[in-house]
């Protein structure tokens, strides 16, 4: 019981982890889409110059996603919340992936991959190995 504890409380700060870090690369991004020059953008990511509504639409959804990744699990207020971005956030980047495979930027998509795959170890890890409990007001 001792070591399934342990591994509970390790589990849990692994994904504390990984929540973190995909919501901190959401949140950049989201800072970059919706305050940065479309020409500066531009030169970061290509893309950016044909698409300048997609731009603010995709910055806009970054940072919900980045504050959905947070917030519900931290103030454990209806933390499955955190399950659901995590889920948008496969949906999001295999959108992403189709569009720059699309447009022959399949070199691009790798960080999407990666996105993709914290954001199932977290939906699983939240489900599965170390869910969090709504507060006792929410009920």
């Amino acid at each position: 019981m001792i070591i399934e504890q342990k591994t509970s409380k390790t589990m849990n700060i692994i994904i504390w982890i990984a929540q973190v870090i995909l919501a901190a690369g959401f949140i950049w991004a989201a800072t970059m889409k919706l305050f940065q020059p479309t020409d500066e953008l531009a030169k970061m990511w290509p893309w950016t110059a044909d698409h300048a509504g997609l731009v603010k639409f995709t910055g806009i959804l970054d940072l919900l996603t980045g504050i959905g990744l947070i917030l519900p699990t931290l103030l454990r207020i209806q933390p499955r919340l955190t399950i659901y971005a995590a889920y948008g956030t496969v949906v999001l980047m295999i959108t992403a992936s189709i569009f720059h495979i699309a447009r022959a930027e399949a070199s691009l998509i790798g960080v999407n991959i990666f996105f993709a795959v914290i954001a199932l170890f977290i939906a699983w890890g939240r489900q599965k190995k170390a869910p969090v409990a709504t507060n006792q007001s929410d009920s």
